[in-house]
């Protein structure tokens, strides 16, 4: 070996040993190795083409165990044997009403933080009572009348909508979808690209809002035109043989409202009869094939907006508002629940087989879960020597008048008494040099000795005390130091306010109003069940944890690792 070749050879040896050093000593080497590593592992983020939200509004849990033995195959046993099972999931916060749910579950916190503090609520700075997606604002699309006005710029946090629309880039589509205005657009946040609710009366037709969009696009007015809700005015007969409806009391009893029409709330209901001599077409909320008509007009968005057909990560949810109108007029022990909750089945069914044929099994997402429960209703409850009972919140109004003249010498402390709550009239109370917090006490005093009051809060006690369980800390996850009121009622277990003897209601903290079921189904979901405490808001933690987004702004809840896989 000439002395030039042995030069030569020590000095690619010393370039090759000083590039080994590098690969293993430089930062820069490992960063870019991790880089490498980050692009390929599927565990930081599983993101499927389609997430779909599906809500039940008014759906218990015990509906799942209960009807268990009359659902199909494809329904929610499909979405329970293939996914995950939250078996003990609850509302966090009261009130329990639909608005505050729908707008929980997508921003993944409560009423404190989203400021959706009820379906409606008293504005104790204009004195008026507003609406939750009240927006004059805006034009409505596809109708000439104010149903349309409507807009989410009262919720005052992100959802998960709007963080995907974020990390996307915008080019994630996201549609909402439901019977209720409020079921569409709370869930669909403030950068969905559209949200479709019903507009019944005498129209029967899905609309929007100028919020969106200029126009209705052309698939939607050609579902509009096609007739689809005239086919569903029709006879309501049971699914099933009413004999074997086993689950439920029996058909002709005193706790159930029913049409007006019928002079009894029993099997079968002539919809065309009712739709003509009472609500138009908004009778098709009010009965199971409202659902129907919500995945009919979901599937058409489906295919028009070609949801999930590219790797950008599209959103759809949609809720069925029709279990909440027949749980209100008939109550959860009713015959009518348990057809309802058997059709039901059958659209999720639909459903999930239009997903796997267009967007493919494997390729989406889903999560499904309820706004809220409902209680058993009360005046059935009371013959079967279980506590229950109704309250009337206009006696309150005016015994609260009086306590308040005799003792501060003036009805005029008193603003409002809507939600539970009472507002007090702080103008008022600065012209007489008066103490708003011992006013509150003073009140809290005299509503504790009050028949059928279970326990009472006030704005003190909201602001300064720390409530980790219990009722306490539900009341103040459902306060708004903003746009609540001044003390906060909780009513005995059972017992509804308003003058209704039948059917049921909601909005409480206890049990029946907060346990609901939830589901976790499709790419990158385990397969099981759990027992453990969940809370509401703790689906879009868990959402945003397998797609890899930022959480929603104002987001509280936690990721629930046992449903996530880890590959």
């Amino acid at each position: 070996m000439t002395r030039t070749v042995f030069f030569i050879l020590s000095a690619l040896l010393l370039v090759q040993c000083k590039t080994f050093e590098k690969d293993i000593t430089s930062p820069y080497a490992k960063q870019d190795n991790a880089k490498e590593i980050t692009s390929t592992d599927s565990t930081i983020s599983t993101r499927p083409k389609l997430v779909v939200g599906i809500v039940v509004d008014q759906m218990r849990y015990d509906y799942l165990t209960r009807f268990w033995d009359k659902y199909g195959d494809d329904g929610f046993k499909r979405l329970i044997d293939g996914g995950f099972l939250m078996k003990n999931c609850h509302y966090n916060f009261m009130p329990t009403y639909t608005g505050p749910g729908h707008a929980s579950i997508y921003t993944g916190t409560t009423p404190k933080n989203h400021g959706i503090i009820s379906n409606d609520w008293f504005d104790k700075f204009n004195n008026e009572m507003v609406y939750c997606v009240d927006d004059e604002t805006v034009r409505s699309l596809g109708t000439n009348d104010k149903a349309g006005q409507r807009s989410p710029a009262r919720m005052l946090s992100t959802t998960l909508g709007d963080e995907n629309k974020l990390f996307t880039e915008f080019e994630g589509k996201s549609i909402s979808i439901a019977l209720k205005d409020r079921s569409a657009i709370l869930p669909g946040g403030h950068t969905a690209d559209a949200a479709y609710w019903f507009h019944g009366d005498d129209q029967g037709r899905f609309i929007s809002s100028s919020y969106y969009m200029e126009t209705m696009p052309d698939w939607a007015q050609e579902f509009n035109e096609s007739g689809k809700a005239d086919s569903y005015l029709k006879m309501w007969k049971p699914a099933m043989p009413l004999s074997s409806y086993t689950e439920s009391g029996p058909d002709n009893n005193n706790f159930e409202y029913g049409f007006g029409v019928k002079s009894t709330p029993t099997f079968a209901y002539d919809l065309k009869k009712i739709s003509e001599t009472e609500t138009g077409y908004d009778i098709l909320k009010s009965v199971p094939f409202g659902n129907n008509l919500t995945i009919d007009f979901a599937l058409a968005a489906l295919n028009a907006e070609k949801l999930g057909q590219d790797q950008t990560t599209d959103m759809l949810t949609v809720s069925f508002s029709s279990p909440d109108y027949i749980g209100h007029n008939f109550g959860p022990n009713s015959k009518e629940i348990e057809d309802n909750y058997i059709r039901l089945d059958g659209q999720i069914a639909r459903l999930t087989d239009s997903l796997n044929s267009k967007v493919g099994k494997g390729n989406y997402t889903l999560f499904f879960t309820g706004d809220h429960g409902a209680v058993n209703v009360p005046s059935f409850l009371k013959t079967k020597n279980i506590p229950a009972g109704y309250f009337d919140y206009d006696k309150l109004d005016d015994d609260l008048k009086n306590y308040l003249g005799k003792n501060f010498g003036t009805t005029e402390l008193l603003q409002n008494v809507s939600n539970h709550q009472i507002f007090l009239n702080h103008a008022a109370i600065a012209n007489r040099n008066l103490s708003a917090d011992k006013i509150e006490r003073r009140l809290q005093n005299f509503l504790l000795s009050y028949p059928k009051i279970h326990e009472v809060y006030t704005r003190e006690s909201m602001l300064n005390g720390q409530f980790e369980d219990g009722t306490a800390s539900r009341v103040q996850n459902g306060f708004s130091q903003k746009r609540s009121g001044d003390i906060m009622i909780v009513l005995q277990p059972s017992h509804i306010g308003g003058n209704r003897r039948k059917g049921t209601t909601h909005g409480s903290p206890f049990n029946y109003d907060t346990h609901v079921p939830l589901i976790f189904y499709g790419k990158g979901i385990n397969r099981g069940s759990s027992a453990a405490e969940t809370n509401i808001t703790d689906i879009v933690p868990t959402m945003a944890s397998l797609l890899g987004l930022s959480f929603p702004n104002a987001a509280t809840g936690k990721v629930l690792t046992e449903v996530i896989e880890e590959n």
